[in-house]
């Protein structure tokens, strides 16, 4: 019975450990396998309250944009809520209303720019 179990334990750790070649996109990636106390595989299915720090590259600490992206985003949604409201002001006419679009598009264009040139000058 002991024979059995020291067997059966060897053929999980080496068939957990061993990974296969899996067609992803358009080349090929062997899958990260991290084995815990020798026991249990962990494939990266989103279990890290079970096992903290193992799998850091998916952690939400890298995903964190960076302070200029947050501001540009900023600035891209409050001309979006301008443009929008300009479309749908009926008070002028249909040029008129595309000419405000076009200026407050340029405006957006020009402040992101000027966002991006001026962000590791202070």
């Amino acid at each position: 019975m002991k024979k059995l179990f020291v067997v059966m334990m060897a053929l999980l750790l080496v068939g957990s450990v061993s990974a296969q070649r899996f067609r992803h996109g358009g080349g090929y990636y062997a899958p990260r396998v991290i084995v815990s106390g020798g026991f249990y595989p962990y494939y990266g299915l989103g279990l890290g309250g079970f096992y903290p720090g193992l799998y850091a590259p998916y952690s939400r600490a890298y995903n964190r944009p960076s302070k200029m992206t947050m501001q540009i985003q900023d600035i891209k949604n409050d001309y979006a809520d301008k443009i929008t409201s300009a479309k749908h002001d009926k008070t002028v006419s249909r040029k008129e209303r595309r000419e405000i679009v076009r200026g407050l598009k340029a405006q957006r264009n020009t402040e992101i720019d000027d966002l991006k040139r001026n962000y590791y000058k202070h």
